[in-house]
Formats: C-alpha cells, structure tokens, sequence
C-alpha cells in the first residue's frame, strides 16, 4: 500500500486531532500543523506511540506567509502533500450591528483565506502526483446561519463554495475536493455552553447528543480514501439531523 502523507490545520486537539489520528490509523504519514508546538507535539507523540507516523509544524493560519513557509516546510521533511484536512478555525461571536471590524476581519483571515491559501499551496503537488484529497471543515451553521456569528457563519458558507468552485477547477487532474459540515460537536468549544444550553441545543437534533470528534474524524477519513475516488464537490453534513 503506498503511504501517503496528510497535512490537518488546528490538529493540537478537538476534531483536528482526531481526524490526524484517523488518517495515521489507515496508514497515512500525517503532518500535524496548528499554533501550540508544545501541544502539537504531545498530539504526535501519542500517534507515533500507536504504531503511526507524525509530524509537528507550527503555522498560522492568519498568516498567507506563514502558511506557505509551514508547508514549505512540511515538504522538505514529510514529502508531497497528497491529503489536505483544512479545520483550523476561529470564532470572535457578537451581533453584526456591534461587530468589530477586527473580529470580522480576523475569522474571515483565518478559516476562509486560511483554507484557500493551503490548497493553493499544496494544489500543484497534488497536479505532479496526479493524486489528491482537499476536505474542508465546515460547519452546519455556514448551511442554517446562526445569530451573533455573522462572521463565523460566512466564513464556513464561504468554505461550502470554495470546495465547489476547486472540485470543478481540479478534477481533471484526479483531485477529490469536498467538505464535512459538522453538527454540534463535544469539543472544547462546546464545552462553555450551559446545561440549560446543551439542552436546548440537544432538542433541536433528531439523534438528542451531541456528536464526537470521531464521528467527524470517520467521515474525513472516508473522504480521504480510495474508497470515496468518485466524490468530489460533495458537502457532507454530519449533524444528528440538525439540517437537512
């Protein structure tokens, strides 16, 4: 079986570690990229202790420069770039008639033009090896909306029309580009929300849980095998029922 090697953004925890777990598990060399090279390296120390190849690298996704030098980087030490997991993301939440520029500014940067800057980066890899997976980390609020996260929520529709616009533009070269748009999800982020917030959140999805890393962590790595070569453009909604 060949090994290839996939590069996961914001892979120090949450749904990025799982998914560099899950591609380490079907024998891909994974490159763990986020901010925290401390926690980076824990999070590949524990993939190697699991019989996997990683790798850590520090990258900044509001920053087009650093994200090419990151993967420049990851390159020279990992080799050609054939599955790229884009899920780094940033939230800054507040209602649009008192948002801030900045913290429009920031989120666009960071989980839009910081998505589009690392396909970019890796896309002609991809061409030479005539070989290649993109999967973007939605979310189910860039599909339904969600008040007080205008930002947020444009950032991750605009995500859902930029896996469709580079599916058609990169096919002929057998390169698979989709999205996972994942519900509400134990993480980190989830984790601040109230009883009484998980409750009412809990409510509005038909399977009444929250999902797990894993559970997104499973679909990207489905999307990145060979078993998923005739899916491309696709937005994969793994929700609980949330959205239909």
């Amino acid at each position: 079986m060949t090994t290839r090697t996939a590069l996961v953004t914001g892979a120090s925890r949450g749904i990025g570690l799982a998914c560099a777990k899950a591609l380490a598990k079907a024998g891909n060399k994974v490159v763990l990229a986020a901010r925290n090279l401390e926690k980076l390296e824990a999070a590949a120390a524990s993939i190697r202790e699991e019989g996997g190849q990683a790798l850590a690298i520090t990258i900044d996704l509001s920053s087009p420069e650093s994200i090419q030098e990151s993967i420049k980087k990851a390159i020279a030490e990992a080799g050609p770039i054939h599955i790229l997991v884009n899920n780094a993301g940033v939230t800054k939440d507040g209602l649009s008639m008192r948002m801030k520029m900045d913290d429009w500014n920031q989120v666009i940067q960071t989980n839009l033009t910081g998505a589009f800057v690392a396909a970019q980066a890796v896309m002609s890899g991809m061409m030479k090896e005539r070989w290649g997976r993109i999967i973007n980390i939605a979310s189910v609020v860039g599909e339904m909306g969600n008040p007080g996260q205008a930002n947020y929520v444009a950032s991750k529709a605009g995500l859902i029309g930029l896996t469709k616009s580079l599916a058609q533009e990169l096919a002929s070269r057998n390169i698979t580009v989709n999205a996972v748009t994942p519900g509400f999800i134990e993480t980190d982020m989830t984790a601040v929300l109230s009883d009484e917030q998980k409750e009412r959140i809990t409510s509005l999805i038909p399977l009444k849980r929250l999902g797990q890393a894993d559970d997104i962590a499973a679909a990207v790595a489905f999307l990145a095998s060979d078993n998923a070569s005739y899916i491309t453009g696709h937005i994969l909604k793994v929700n609980g029922g949330m959205y239909m």
